[in-house]
């Protein structure tokens, strides 16, 4: 930033900069608006994102985000037990909960394989999979199609499959390299439609 702004301000655009997908230019508007705010309404904005980090837990069963020990979806009896849905990360529940069409339950890894990045299996909620798949007959994974997300994908099915438990993977039809969260509602419905076993 330039040298003519304040300490405060500087410091507030970078905590801005830190958010995924913001840069330097939009961590400087946003914290021009919050500091043109009332005092009051930042203290608000504050105390609500406080509050969520706070109250926000892992489900026990699925690991998606929650503020019961178990999620609302674990907890529905209507929801199909022998079918669990693998995903990378809490906004893919939501993107698959929005488009409709499925009804089983979920797992949430919380990331995705990465060796160069240093992330290993040790580091996802892979060994939390594993434990809960007693009456399960399906694992779908549907992790995003990138290098990391296919890699991911062939190293859960290979744990899987020895356990006699069908593992499919979602079929084609969302764009190679893109994130689950922007895909459009007929897309993952088609793609889970036409999943392919592994």
């Amino acid at each position: 930033m330039s040298e003519f702004v304040s300490l405060p301000l500087a410091l507030a655009a970078e905590q801005f900069a830190k958010l995924p997908g913001i840069g330097i230019k939009t961590a400087q508007r946003l914290a021009y608006y919050m500091l043109n705010l009332p005092v009051g309404e930042v203290e608000e904005f504050a105390e609500n994102i406080i509050k969520a980090r706070r109250s926000v837990q892992l489900c026990k069963c699925c690991q998606n985000f929650t503020e019961r020990e178990i999620c609302e979806l674990c907890d529905d009896d209507n929801r199909d037990r022998s079918v669990v849905c693998v995903v990378e990360s809490p906004k893919d529940v939501s993107a698959f909960e929005r488009a409709g069409g499925y009804d089983g339950l979920y797992h949430v890894l919380h990331g995705l394989l990465s060796p160069m990045d240093g992330i290993g299996a040790e580091d996802l909620k892979i060994k939390e999979l594993i434990a809960r798949l007693g009456d399960v007959k399906e694992v779908i994974m549907a992790t995003n199609p990138t290098v990391e997300g296919e890699a991911t994908a062939m190293y859960i099915g290979r744990l899987i499959k020895p356990m006699g438990i069908k593992v499919t993977r979602l079929a084609y039809g969302l764009p190679a390299g893109s994130a689950l969260e922007f895909a459009d509602d007929v897309t993952l419905v088609k793609a889970l439609e036409n999943r392919n076993e592994l």
